[in-house]
């Protein structure tokens, strides 16, 4: 049985492969790079202990798997070097600015404004580049500069699947609530993630989360959609448990896009 959910009233949103179609472009950059030393292109499997991990680009698990014969910094730059080319040609996904868009005049069930926030792994020079593109930078404008934290916020201590980003983007929305208007609770949150280690964090954060994965990504753990949103696939080990869900306790779903979201599911009125 599904637990007694209060109205959503912050909905706390990844970017990269949830709001706009840059996980596909990342994957792109760097094959164009392996490719270039001889290596195979950068498979799912790799890229879904990546995708949500600030700087995992260039980390341990990808330069383990690519084995290239050239350094980090090196790799580093020839990958930034294909970003800036490919990075402003990306694009708001399907469903995306409609669900913004109502989510900013949307009010919950007991009266109570929505509120919306950006809680992103991406580096803001890197964010820039996303941004450069009209339609990007128009789906953008829909989130208040105030509610965003990007991956290299010096606020935020540790990084998914650790759920510091999510809680300090519900610290930024109370924070920014007028007085006299009641703290919004992590359970009266809504992430939104394509990411598995983004939907552990959202689960380690106490919120209810909505799980939108490419679907190459759910290839991947077909069979496994339950364990992924209980926050329990663990791949990566940050030694602890807190806030981890169980199978099937209807804190979090799978939908295959964010077009026609069901907001009377969350006590919203868009």
């Amino acid at each position: 049985m599904s637990p007694n959910f209060p109205p959503v009233r912050a909905c706390l949103f990844d970017m990269d492969g949830l709001l706009i179609n840059t996980e596909d472009i990342y994957t792109k950059c760097a094959s164009i790079v392996l490719e270039k030393y001889g290596r195979p292109a950068l498979p799912w499997s790799i890229k879904a202990k990546m995708m949500g991990v600030p700087g995992s680009s260039n980390g341990d698990t990808f330069h383990n798997w690519a084995q290239l014969p050239i350094s980090r910094a090196q790799f580093k730059q020839e990958q930034a070097e294909q970003q800036l080319i490919h990075f402003p040609e990306c694009e708001p996904l399907p469903g995306v600015p409609e669900l913004l868009a109502h989510l900013k005049i949307a009010k919950t069930t007991d009266g109570h404004p929505v509120q919306i926030a950006l809680a992103t792994s991406s580096m803001r020079q890197n964010f820039d580049m996303k941004m450069q593109g009209a339609a990007t930078a128009a789906l953008m404008e829909l989130i208040p500069a105030e509610h965003r934290v990007l991956g290299d916020d010096p606020r935020m201590r540790r990084g998914k699947p650790a759920p510091d980003i999510y809680l300090l983007a519900l610290q930024l929305v109370n924070d920014a609530l007028p007085d006299g208007v009641p703290k919004i609770a992590p359970e009266e949150c809504l992430v939104f993630e394509d990411s598995v280690l983004g939907v552990e964090a959202g689960r380690r954060a106490g919120m209810r989360v909505v799980w939108a994965p490419h679907p190459a990504l759910l290839k991947e753990f077909s069979g496994k959609e339950a364990e992924v949103l209980a926050g329990r696939i663990g791949l990566l080990d940050i030694g602890s448990e807190e806030q981890l869900g169980q199978l099937g306790d209807g804190w979090a779903e799978q939908l295959t896009s964010l077009e026609d979201f069901p907001y009377t599911r969350y006590g919203i009125i868009p």
